[in-house]
């Protein structure tokens, strides 16, 4: 999918009235009926990083260090909590990735946003979409990020790669997408915004 038909895709979208525009907040309560969180939702935003290389577009995406209290090791986007000091959750998510990988905010077109996505520890993420223009020097952080690594968006555009699988957690079965890559392990709520991703560019 080239550059020019993503742009037509997320601006049908947001030419949408609010009432259509999205399915609603998406989550791990997707596969899992009947999963509830707090009421008490710490608002959050990702950035979601297509990046124009000359073979095609790829999705940015880490590996986060195995130290961290929260969702250590897993595959995710650059992204954290928002914070009082941050305008908007477009600016939070463009803060977290030049902190987190050293991604200047000057080097990402932001085209669009995602459905919300609540994860069961209590965070309410934002997905913003963005393309990213290299040249740039990827300076990973590390105290949080382990490794920067890129994935063809073909790969994610075909819905064979998107898989299911389930783990028990506290006594209960709970189901989530996965995303297998190489060696990779993409599952959980990254991997629940990149079937949004497939959604909103490939979905009718």
């Amino acid at each position: 999918m080239q550059r020019e038909e993503i742009h037509r895709r997320f601006e049908t979208i947001e030419g949408r009235s609010s009432a259509v525009r999205w399915s609603g907040s998406r989550g791990d309560h997707d596969l899992n009926p009947g999963m509830t969180h707090g009421d008490e939702l710490t608002p959050a935003a990702v950035l979601v990083p297509l990046v124009d290389r000359p073979g095609g577009l790829t999705v940015m995406l880490t590996q986060r260090t195995a130290h961290l209290n929260d969702h250590a090791g897993q595959i995710s986007f650059p992204g954290g909590r928002v914070e009082p000091e941050d305008p908007s959750h477009r600016d939070a998510a463009l803060r977290e990735a030049q902190e987190e990988v050293g991604l200047p905010p000057e080097n990402v077109d932001v085209i669009g946003v995602l459905d919300p996505y609540i994860v069961r520890s209590g965070y309410r993420v934002t997905p913003i979409v963005g393309f990213v223009n290299p040249p740039f020097d990827v300076k990973p952080d590390p105290f949080e990020v382990a490794e920067v690594f890129e994935v063809p968006l073909s790969f994610i555009l075909d819905s064979d790669n998107h898989e299911t699988d389930s783990r028990t957690h506290e006594g209960i079965e709970r189901t989530f997408y996965v995303l297998p890559y190489e060696n990779r392990y993409i599952w959980g709520a990254t991997a629940g915004m990149l079937v949004n991703l497939y959604d909103v560019l490939v979905g009718e």
